[in-house]
């Protein structure tokens, strides 16, 4: 049992204490181009890659800090494995290359 997630027995995490996806889940980094300053690059939108790790602890969505709508609140940094074939269809080096990126929750979403 992970102590972080829930440290005592009979205690329930609140709603976003525990993390969406775990390490081995296949994701969808979520295709949207919102206004302003972000920081997902434009070329891995749209793109699948595989949890590595959560990384704990729990920290400031930065995206939203930068703009001063975060208040403090705290949510979950994953880190992503995405193969250069799926970055670069035409990629020809080793099929076992990648790119390694820490990104925030609420740019993920389960692949389908």
């Amino acid at each position: 049992m992970d102590p972080i997630i829930n440290p005592l027995p009979g205690i329930v995490p609140a709603l976003g204490e525990k993390p969406a996806f775990a390490a081995g889940d296949r994701i969808l980094i979520s295709d949207r181009s919102p206004i302003g300053h972000y920081r997902m690059p434009t070329y891995l939108r749209g793109k699948q890659g595989t949890v590595e790790a959560v990384i704990e602890p729990m920290a400031v969505d930065n995206e939203e800090e930068a703009y001063g709508r975060n208040a403090g609140s705290k949510g979950h940094y994953y880190r992503i494995a995405i193969p250069m074939t799926e970055i670069w269809p035409d990629y020809e080096g080793s099929p076992n290359d990648g790119l390694r990126i820490e990104i925030f929750e609420n740019w993920l979403e389960a692949s389908r």
